[in-house]
């Protein structure tokens, strides 16, 4: 019995070592010499009872050192002074266009018509999208994601940052799964089959929007504004993704466990609906890694602990490499200290999120 586990988890390691190197076209891949171009920019943001967020967003934003914007300013039917923010601002600044969205019955509370209203009203064909809660992490942000844009790629996958907070395990938990997160994102568009994106940073060219008639295939979905947009319309050919550190948004965390994992719940609702070939490589990781932790204690506590803990070394070596050079590249390096701890939360908790998906439907948009 214990011959055969130890075979398994050699099995288990292999995977999950493949994967790493799956995820090493990301680690390891150089930052390209990017042309600057002036295209004309619409930023689209998309705020339900975000008062306090837009009066610290709007300035940063109008900030950017990109010339040729405006910034689209959606008020979602917002219940508390959203609306009297944006007219104020817009009553100030010319760059700043209204969309005031009222519900309706045919899509009451629903983000993404919100969001379809405010791309018909954006003047300019490349639009670049973030959130009322976060902010551009400096003044090069939009110069940045812009400059990604080609003749051939007109969808830009961008990294969306969580503020750090000292001596918080949660916050480290947080943005190593943001890293785990990106790490897999970008590896994906960059070996030609994208799955995902995070709608707080990300850019697309109005045409990929009605090629595949926006969000019409998921409306009735409230959450996926941005990764089942991205299974509709991203491919290798059109997707580039920008890591480049100028390039990210910041957002705040949450601070409570319980209401990370409620976020997390609405995250991971939309990847039901995700091509197979993702649902199955997602999957096939997640699982193995569920395994390598359940094997790998058990035969740690056997008599052929040394042999697990030679496979669970190999592991680890491999793992701190890629990820490693990932978190370098997303100044993510703190959550390496104590990578195997925060990966074995991690685990946990995508095991929690599984279950509670399968029993109830999470909350959605505001």
């Amino acid at each position: 019995m214990i011959t055969l586990l130890l075979y398994s988890f050699i099995v288990i390691t292999a995977i999950q070592v493949l994967y790493f190197l799956f995820f090493s076209t990301f680690a390891f891949a150089k930052s390209r010499k990017k042309k600057q171009y002036n295209l004309p920019v619409s930023i689209i943001v998309c705020a339900k009872n975000e008062a306090e967020n837009l009066q610290i967003l709007v300035p940063k934003l109008l900030q950017q050192s990109y010339k040729n914007f405006e910034i689209v300013l959606i008020n979602d039917a917002s219940s508390d002074e959203t609306l009297e923010v944006i007219e104020n601002f817009q009553q100030k600044n010319s760059q700043i266009k209204l969309v005031n969205v009222e519900n309706n019955e045919a899509f009451w509370g629903n983000k993404k018509y919100a969001l379809t209203l405010g791309i018909k009203a954006a003047t300019n064909e490349y639009l670049v999208f973030t959130d009322a809660d976060c902010i551009p992490s400096s003044t090069h942000w939009l110069t940045e994601i812009t400059s990604c844009f080609s003749s051939t790629k007109k969808i830009v996958i961008g990294y969306g940052a969580y503020a750090r907070k000292k001596y918080s395990f949660l916050n480290l938990l947080i943005r190593f799964e943001t890293l785990m997160a990106a790490v897999q994102a970008f590896s994906y568009a960059k070996l030609g089959i994208p799955y995902t994106a995070v709608g707080r940073n990300l850019a697309y060219h109005k045409d990929e929007f009605y090629r595949v008639n926006g969000f019409v295939n998921h409306m009735k979905i409230r959450s996926g504004d941005d990764d089942l947009f991205i299974k509709d319309a991203a491919t290798g050919k059109n997707t580039a993704i920008c890591f480049s550190k100028e390039s990210f948004t910041v957002s705040q965390p949450k601070t409570s466990l319980s209401s990370w994992f409620q976020q997390k719940r609405r995250h991971v609702s939309t990847s039901s609906h995700y091509k197979f070939i993702h649902k199955f490589l997602l999957g096939t990781f997640y699982f193995t890694q569920l395994l390598f932790w359940g094997v790998a204690i058990s035969l740690l506590c056997s008599s052929v602990w040394l042999y697990a803990l030679g496979i669970l070394g190999i592991r680890f070596i491999v793992q701190y490499l890629v990820i490693g050079f990932s978190a370098k590249k997303l100044k993510e390096q703190d959550t390496l200290y104590m990578l195997p701890v925060l990966e074995v939360f991690l685990v946990v908790i995508h095991f929690g999120i599984f279950i509670a998906n399968m029993t109830s439907k999470p909350t959605h948009w505001k």
